[in-house]
């Protein structure tokens, strides 16, 4: 895994929150994680109530796992209906003991983290029982989204902030991410900047501006038209 994906190198706020040294960026907000991608990935993207069938969860930017850990929670506290993949793309994957000790600070979803830690080596498929089913895809997104061959129901648009990262909200990646969303399919994230909206616009999604986590007025959600 170190060669082919090098590994994230952390810094570690007082608070246990882990900071990325190559993004000098959080990982989370440093108010309350969990809340954070309930409000804007679940919430942003109309789940759990979509769940059923097979339904299949597309990410930029795994982390530490946090983003799956709750959409899996919530799957099951809806009842387990259908099945659930989730896709994820990561260019710098934790090492398992930066993984173990952020998630620590979530007992919510420990029962899930758990699970996650026992199988975590990296990038690669892992499988929960029957229906739940994790690929995480290592490198960098410019290069593995485009000859992915998933399409996807909903997106979590959730790598380090665009002033930060911005290679990841090019508009050739966001073109990327609508060639690889079902019709009527959504995406959350919670960046309100106007070029990754117009870049998301120009993929093909009806974008809009939705109440921000926190203290951030505002983040974006869209639906492929």
């Amino acid at each position: 895994m170190t060669q082919d994906h090098p590994l994230a190198v952390l810094d570690w706020r007082d608070n246990g929150t882990p900071v990325s040294k190559q993004f000098e960026d959080p990982y989370f907000s440093l108010e309350d994680g969990l809340a954070e991608t309930r409000h804007v990935f679940l919430a942003g993207n109309d789940l759990p109530g979509r769940f059923g069938g097979f339904f299949h969860i597309g990410e930029l930017g795994f982390g530490t796992g946090l983003n799956f850990l709750a959409t899996w929670a919530a799957w099951v506290k809806d009842g387990s209906r259908g099945t659930l993949k989730f896709s994820s793309f990561e260019a710098y994957p934790m090492a398992l003991e930066d993984m173990e000790r952020a998630l620590g600070f979530f007992p919510a979803v420990a029962e899930y983290a758990e699970k996650l830690l026992a199988q975590w080596a990296g990038p690669g498929i892992m499988r929960f029982g029957e229906a739940v089913t994790l690929e995480v895809i290592g490198g960098d997104v410019r290069d593995t989204l485009g000859p992915w061959d998933g399409r996807v129901d909903a997106w979590y648009l959730d790598g380090f902030s665009p002033a930060k990262n911005p290679e990841m909200w090019g508009a050739d990646v966001m073109a990327k991410v609508g060639k690889h969303t079902f019709q009527q399919g959504t995406v959350a994230t919670y960046t309100a900047a106007g070029f990754v909206r117009r870049a998301l616009e120009d993929a093909g999604f009806d974008m809009a501006r939705a109440e921000g986590f926190g203290r951030k007025r505002h983040m974006s959600v869209g639906r492929m038209l």
